[in-house]
């Protein structure tokens, strides 16, 4: 009876240790699902719905890691227990979470060359038709106004995007405040585009590169936590097999 306990008592402290692991992956996808649901929010509203994939994928791995860290609970409850039942429905439950987090990872990095070509015009044109101004209360002016001043950049492609826009056309101005170095400054009157006044280069390559980083580290999160949880989904199965 010693030499058959031996290592099935083995298995079941490398489950365990297992078990934490997954927990552990299940925290990381709740980490990555904050971010990605706070990013997501704000680069949608400047960017539309063409970058909302980065939400919903987000909400994704919230849940999923929420899911995760139950399911360890579970699978070490099983292994405490030897319940073959709890341990077949664990490992059911991690296939189908695993399954969903490479199937994320997937969708991420397929839908960032899409956002890069597509994007581009669509916020180009709701720019120009949708921006009202600096001290505007809507939410989409104030979002480009914290963009523009945090990224150092003005309009999408650059301050000319402004012309011939609605807010030009409202205003008077050829530019918001938002575009300038030092806002408040006399200098800063909505006509004079020197380099020393305004930003002159436009804010989407900015905005492109903090997506193409927030797609990644979605995509990279994913499939690093299945890499974790794939040997305790082995491991489980096959104290699965032996309880048998």
């Amino acid at each position: 009876m010693a030499e058959i306990h031996t290592p099935y008592a083995s298995l079941k402290k490398l489950l365990s240790l297992l078990n934490g692991f997954v927990a552990m992956s299940g925290i990381i996808l709740v980490g990555l699902g904050i971010g990605g649901k706070c990013g997501g929010a704000s680069l949608t509203s400047v960017l539309g719905l063409s970058s909302a994939y980065l939400l919903h994928v987000g909400n994704l791995c919230l849940v999923m890691g929420c899911v995760t860290v139950l399911l360890s609970c579970a699978g070490w409850y099983g292994v405490t227990k030897e319940s073959r039942g709890m341990l077949l429905f664990c490992i059911l439950s991690m296939v189908i979470v695993l399954i969903v987090e490479v199937t994320a990872a997937t969708v991420v990095l397929l839908f960032f060359p899409i956002v890069r070509d597509v994007v581009l015009e669509h916020t180009f044109v709701t720019l120009r038709n949708n921006y009202r101004g600096y001290n505007e209360p809507d939410d989409y002016s104030t979002q480009w106004n914290l963009v523009m001043e945090k990224l150092k950049c003005c309009g999408v492609n650059n301050y000319t995007d402004f012309s011939g826009s609605s807010f030009e056309m409202t205003t008077g101005h050829t530019y918001p405040r938002g575009c300038c170095k030092s806002i408040g400054t006399v200098t800063c009157d909505g006509r004079n585009v020197s380099t020393n006044v305004i930003h002159q280069k436009g804010c989407f390559h900015k905005l492109l590169k903090i997506t193409k980083t927030q797609s990644f580290t979605l995509s990279g999160g994913s499939l690093g936590a299945a890499a974790i949880q794939l040997p305790g989904i082995l491991a489980t199965l096959l104290l699965f097999i032996k309880l048998g």
